[in-house]
């Protein structure tokens, strides 16, 4: 059976993914892979995605230069959620979000309101094309 038989693809054929930072640990972002985005994954040592805004294939960094170098890829016990293990490569701190920060997860909620409490890095303005 093909390692990629073993994951339990939604409706949709989508799995979702967690990228974690190796070393601290941080939670960069969430998303979603199909069966190309994560055979092209392990392929490359880089992280691919499956936009589901665009439909189609999202090699993380192409338009950002953020790449996630992809160190390990694992499964959760019941197959239906993968979690990488990357290095954020593009800008020091590493850049995940497409807000210009380190992860995606940098709002907090504090006093019953959402508080962003990580600073941008970058001026997304100055990482993406109009």
């Amino acid at each position: 059976m093909d390692w990629l038989d073993q994951i339990k693809w939604d409706r949709d054929g989508l799995v979702p993914v967690i990228a974690q930072e190796q070393g601290s640990n941080d939670i960069l972002m969430f998303a979603w892979m199909n069966r190309e985005a994560l055979a092209r994954t392990a392929e490359l040592g880089e992280a691919v995605y499956w936009s589901r805004s665009r439909q189609k294939l999202w090699h993380k960094g192409e338009e950002s230069g953020h790449v996630q170098q992809v160190h390990g890829i694992r499964l959760d016990c019941d197959n239906d959620v993968v979690l990488l293990s990357v290095t954020q490569r593009g800008h020091e701190p590493g850049i995940a979000c497409h807000t210009g920060r380190h992860s995606c997860f940098f709002q907090k909620l504090e006093n019953g309101r959402w508080t962003a409490v990580d600073p941008v890095l970058k001026d997304p303005s100055t990482i993406y094309k109009a």
